[in-house]
């Protein structure tokens, strides 16, 4: 008997079926940011990153061009099992002499995007780009009370919704398209109001373009500061909770964009009891919103578990987001990624419904032991297995090793 026979019989004694659960990971789509490929960095401007953004590190090898950026992301994707989406910022348009500012971006603008994804059967995810731009005035774009500036970024955002209906028709995929803002003050406010207000304005605006609502969801993110943004942020987590229901939109949230003791595990369900979808930014806070690179560690895990034994797999939209540049960013996508992944199935391979059971039973003694075992059981056995069915390599730093030195240290 081979070590997954072994652990699969040892998961169903605690009623657990390893190869459902197999079955189940592997139709899961996770959306992974391009980001991650060239520090946030995009084509469409030479602006430093603002907005609260910052990368650290100068690992060599960043991708400087879209075809540098496409062959990374190729082989992050070749070493990622599973299924997966591209998700792309509005900053990353290829313009090649034709070039628009970000009111007037066309789907021209994101064809050989579109023809990339096309070509590997995925679908594109979307955001609007409201940062590292010469129209973030005083730190605002969507709550400016310049309305010359305020109306470039609702026009912004109205090209992003159509280009996002766009990607949806061209690829066959839904396309989910995220508004964040990072909008907000360095010292205490003497209006808190009047911004949000504005910001309200905006996307009441920007939500009157047209799009299939089949096809495209838009979602709303939130976060509670930003480096010079330290006192005040427009689009806090009340707002941006309050409007998405107002306006029908699907909540994002990221983990990385809260209080440092609030977790988003615990505020999953609480979404889920009022919203058919939500959608999730994965990443991981050190101290701040740092968005390290993603690990199979605590909150990571307990976020997966609660979209699992909530049955909520259909229903929540999940997306990693982080920029590491001090270490080998192919690897960066590859190990972030595979953890979320890896928390899934760990998620997929707990005993829920024993585990429900004893909490309405108030057998919370019998639950904090049963909960523990779980812990050790042979997880890693059946995340191997998964990796062989998915055909990908377990050990991949040695591959990325070598991409590393034929292309990487190439690029100066």
């Amino acid at each position: 008997m081979n070590r997954f026979e072994s652990a699969k019989e040892i998961y169903a004694k605690y009623g657990i079926d390893a190869e459902k659960a197999l079955a189940d990971l592997a139709g899961v789509t996770v959306s992974v940011h391009c980001w991650q490929g060239d520090d946030v960095g995009g084509f469409d401007s030479e602006d430093a990153l603002s907005g609260g953004i910052q990368t650290t590190g100068n690992y060599p090898g960043k991708a400087r061009t879209p075809d540098e950026l496409m062959a990374d992301i190729d082989k992050a994707f070749s070493l990622i099992p599973g299924k997966v989406k591209l998700n792309l910022h509005a900053s990353y348009a290829i313009f090649d002499g034709n070039r628009a500012d970000r009111d007037a971006l066309k789907p021209e603008h994101f064809a050989k995007w579109v023809k990339f994804a096309k070509a590997r059967n995925i679908g594109i995810d979307f955001n609007p780009t409201f940062f590292s731009h010469p129209m973030v005035k005083d730190g605002l774009t969507l709550s400016s009370p310049d309305e010359e500036v305020r109306k470039f970024w609702v026009e912004h955002g109205k090209r992003c919704v159509e280009l996002s209906d766009y990607f949806a028709k061209e690829t066959g995929y839904p396309c989910v398209m995220n508004i964040w803002i990072p909008d907000g003050y360095k010292d205490i406010p003497a209006d808190r109001l009047s911004p949000r207000l504005r910001f309200k304005k905006s996307l009441d605006e920007i939500l009157e373009t047209p799009y299939d609502k089949s096809k495209v969801f838009i979602t709303l993110e939130s976060k509670v500061f930003g480096i010079g943004l330290e006192s005040y942020t427009v689009g806090s987590a009340e707002f941006c909770l309050s409007y998405s229901t107002k306006a029908g939109i699907v909540p994002l949230m990221d983990n990385g964009h809260y209080h440092p003791t609030e977790l988003v595990s615990d505020k999953i369900s609480a979404l889920l009891a009022f919203n058919d979808k939500i959608a999730l930014h994965v990443t991981r806070g050190v101290r701040w919103d740092s968005d390290h690179v993603v690990l199979f560690d605590d909150e990571t895990k307990e976020i997966a578990k609660e979209i699992v034994r909530n049955d909520a797999l259909g229903r929540v939209f999940i997306a990693t987001d982080y920029f590491d540049a001090s270490i080998n960013r192919i690897s960066a996508w590859v190990t972030g990624v595979r953890n979320v992944q890896k928390a899934l199935l760990f998620a997929m391979l707990q005993p829920d419904a024993k585990m429900k059971e004893l909490q309405d039973a108030s057998n919370f003694t019998e639950l904090m032991v049963l909960s523990e075992e779980a812990k050790t059981l042979p997880f890693g056995d059946i995340w191997a297995e998964y990796l062989s069915r998915q055909n990908v390599e377990t050990d991949y730093i040695n591959i990325i090793k070598e991409y590393e030195e034929k292309v990487l240290v190439n690029r100066k």
